[in-house]
């Protein structure tokens, strides 16, 4: 049974294999983006779905269904395989391509015109983002405790199995820098370019990012994950897995690093420094709710060993 949360979108969530291609985020999965958030590339995936305020640097490309909410911005062309929904005042610099039906609202500014092979229907669509909060909180009030947990879970969790993208309201993602206000996680087996900024951060086995990480609240980083650039947290504790790698330095309030890591700069602790032998990750850092995942390494550290 999955955890439930009222709030899907209150952390950063990148899962398994995610990969910034070309200036390009790719995912078979879904990308489900908060309002007021700035993306500065383009988006390949199966649904986008994005709150109020969003701006796009690159194109779109949904193989299912996007949803643009009002005041949306998108610097290139949107391809959609099957429905479109757009809010009012929604501008796209390109042009839209609809394999299904098109909803758009009033005020849409469609640069080099629109082709749709479906129905056209013009009016104000509801927010995507408002209406599935609206009727979440609806179940919640009168005591639909197990509806809404199976809502949260259609939110994060495709009909593939496939875990979306969820970025959070009032980020700044950019090949440059992803940086949020919330927790972030990120899966195994991914591929980011930029340095990364959150709450607190914890990051998957088998990583390439090129960037560094900065959290206030603390920073695991899991087993043959490679940084280049520094893992820093203002307070709390940094936590390196076996065989990671970090090209720069290590710093925080309580360090912790793997005896087969290796950190190429210096290491720092305003408390402590510990080398340790166990594994920082016991379970998915984005796990599957339905799954067990006995297999994996162990998510916070058992008791270090200290070394002076």
């Amino acid at each position: 049974m999955s955890t439930f949360r009222s709030d899907p979108l209150d952390e950063l969530v990148i899962p398994d294999g995610i990969h910034v291609e070309e200036h390009d985020l790719v995912t078979d999965g879904d990308v489900i983006i908060g309002s007021q958030t700035s993306v500065g590339f383009g988006v390949r995936a199966a649904n986008v779905i994005a709150g109020e305020r969003v701006a796009f640097g690159g194109h779109i490309e949904a193989e299912g269904d996007c949803r643009l909410d009002m005041w949306c911005e998108v610097a290139d062309n949107v391809l959609v395989g099957e429905d479109a929904y757009l809010g009012e005042r929604v501008q796209i610099g390109g042009g839209l391509r609809v394999a299904g039906d098109l909803d758009i609202g009033d005020d849409v500014e469609i640069e080099e015109g629109f082709d749709a092979n479906g129905r056209i229907i013009i009016r104000d669509p509801m927010p995507t983002i408002v209406f599935l909060f609206m009727y979440l909180s609806q179940l919640l009030r009168i005591g639909e405790e197990e509806a809404a947990e199976q809502l949260v879970a259609s939110l994060v969790d495709d009909e593939h199995g496939q875990k979306p993208v969820l970025i959070p309201k009032g980020s700044r993602v950019s090949d440059d820098a992803w940086q949020v206000s919330t927790p972030g996680r990120i899966g195994d087996g991914c591929r980011l370019h930029g340095n990364i900024r959150a709450e607190s951060l914890v990051v998957g086995r088998d990583n390439e990012i090129f960037g560094s990480l900065r959290a206030r609240e603390g920073i695991t980083v899991g087993a043959r994950t490679e940084i280049t650039g520094n893992v820093t947290t203002r307070e709390g504790t940094v936590r390196i897995g076996p065989e990671a790698v970090i090209r720069g330095d290590v710093s925080g309030e309580y360090v912790e690093v793997h005896h087969d890591a290796t950190v190429d700069g210096g290491i720092r602790a305003t408390e402590e420094t510990s080398m340790v032998s166990e594994n920082v990750i016991e379970d998915s850092v984005v796990p599957d709710p339905d799954t067990a995942t006995e297999e994996n390494e162990p998510l916070g550290p058992e008791p270090a060993e200290s070394s002076d």
